[in-house]
């Protein structure tokens, strides 16, 4: 009798660890996701910025204007999956916008410019160094709820695995080269 106690106890103890262990992870997941979006609210408000500046410099890329508004918009209002596709498509239109600039050498004297775009340049490495935590812990978290025996818990429980942040190229992987 003493034996079978010592054994439910050991399995109770061992539940509640192992629910508790899931929920810190949930909440580690949650903690990281919130700093990408920190760091990505921080680069949404720079944008209206840079591109005030740019429109006075180049007066004839109205479309590219026009797509990196609406890229910033669809980034902002996006969530889940999709999340990730619009902040992949907002980059690329920053790039482009940075690209374009290239043509135009009062504007990259323009010291306004060149502070907007240093912020940026940090604020991109922000949040890459934010997504790497977020993905380090999602999968940590994601394992977590996969193997045995913590899965018992995890299916009890309804703990979903989480997405990645993933970038959709490989050229994202890639330092983005600005030449002023």
């Amino acid at each position: 009798m003493t034996i079978f106690i010592i054994i439910l106890l050991v399995l109770v103890m061992w539940f509640i660890l192992g629910y508790n262990s899931l929920v810190a992870k949930r909440h580690r997941v949650k903690e990281a996701w919130s700093d990408i979006e920190v760091q990505l609210k921080r680069r949404y408000d720079l944008v209206p910025n840079l591109v005030e500046i740019v429109k006075g410099y180049m007066t004839h890329e109205k479309e590219l204007f026009q797509k990196v508004t609406e890229a910033r918009a669809k980034a902002m209002t996006a969530s889940g999956k999709e999340k990730t596709a619009a902040e992949n498509q907002f980059s690329e239109t920053l790039k482009n916008l940075f690209a374009v600039s290239e043509n135009y050498p009062e504007l990259k004297a323009n010291q306004n410019f060149l502070e907007l775009q240093r912020e940026l340049v940090d604020t991109e490495d922000k949040i890459q160094a934010a997504r790497r935590f977020y993905n380090t812990v999602t999968r940590d978290y994601n394992i977590a709820i996969s193997i045995f025996p913590t899965n018992i818990i995890a299916n009890l429980f309804g703990f979903k695995p989480e997405v990645l942040f993933e970038t959709v190229s490989k050229d994202e992987q890639l330092p983005t080269k600005i030449n002023f």
